[in-house]
């Protein structure tokens, strides 16, 4: 067990290309049983109260919770209250284990922000199947806000919290689009948020370094524009805050997959066929 749980060698291994997902229970068989079972597929780390699991996720990239609700010090419930309240927290899923017929749990659950609910006593298969679920889905709506040129940044929100910061987030990024020295430091400084608080919360809801963050929405707003059809692409290159058109149309090409000019004509030739 030992060997699953342990984060102290600072060496890359093909551990660290696992998700890692934390375990949350406070009898420790259970936790070594889930364990065992998650760890071929998983970086596995493990909490006894609500109070350790927060200190791992503030010290760790943590992509999925795993908790019992019923614990000492703090339960799962006031646990994934927590999380899901916390802007640093809110956009990791958090599946609860919940006794068998507990119907107000399940409520209480819901209403807190569990993503899931797994009853207990529960097979292996089943909690793998709710992991794995959960974790691609999230990995779809990254690659298709990626690759999808007019979809909103609101798509990857997964809380309440998390539309309120991604919105925020997109009103100062569009705030400072002509900037081309905009960065991670502006970014925090205007946003009021610590600049570690920022490149994390960043990176774990989208997979992008705040930077490349930044450049994304500087093309999905080039997209915007060309779909309006009213700027030439020159014109646009320079509000989004590229230094010159080339740069805009490699950067376009290299995200979407057509250049600017081709998806204006793309553009033109669905509304032809809508009129």
């Amino acid at each position: 067990m030992e060997k699953n749980m342990n984060l102290e060698n600072p060496l890359k291994t093909s551990e660290d290309l696992k998700p890692v997902i934390l375990l949350v229970d406070d009898q420790e068989d259970i936790l070594e049983f889930i364990a065992d079972d998650l760890s071929d597929t998983y970086q596995v780390l493990v909490a006894r109260n609500g109070i350790e699991a927060l200190e791992h996720l503030r010290q760790e990239n943590i992509q999925l919770v795993v908790s019992d609700v019923i614990m000492p010090e703090m339960n799962g419930f006031e646990l994934c209250e927590k999380i899901k309240s916390d802007l640093e927290f809110s956009h990791i899923p958090v599946i609860l284990l919940i006794a068998k017929n507990s119907l107000q749990s399940k409520i209480e659950g819901l209403e807190l922000g569990a993503d899931v609910y797994v009853e207990k006593p529960f097979s292996p298969e089943f909690l793998q199947v709710q992991i794995s679920s959960l974790i691609k889905n999230r990995n779809k709506i990254r690659a298709y806000f990626g690759s999808s040129p007019l979809i909103h940044i609101k798509s990857m929100g997964y809380s309440k919290a998390d539309e309120l910061f991604l919105g925020k987030l997109q009103e100062t990024i569009h705030r400072h689009l002509d900037n081309p020295d905009l960065d991670v430091e502006h970014l925090a400084e205007n946003m009021n948020i610590s600049r570690p608080t920022l490149y994390r919360k960043i990176k774990s809801i989208s997979d992008l370094s705040p930077n490349d963050f930044i450049n994304l929405a500087r093309l999905k707003k080039g997209a915007q524009l060309l779909n309006d059809g009213i700027l030439k692409i020159y014109e646009i290159s320079e509000m989004i805050g590229y230094r010159s058109p080339t740069n805009f149309g490699r950067n376009f090409f290299r995200q979407f997959g057509m250049s600017p000019s081709d998806y204006v004509n793309s553009k033109q030739a669905e509304k032809r066929n809508l009129a």
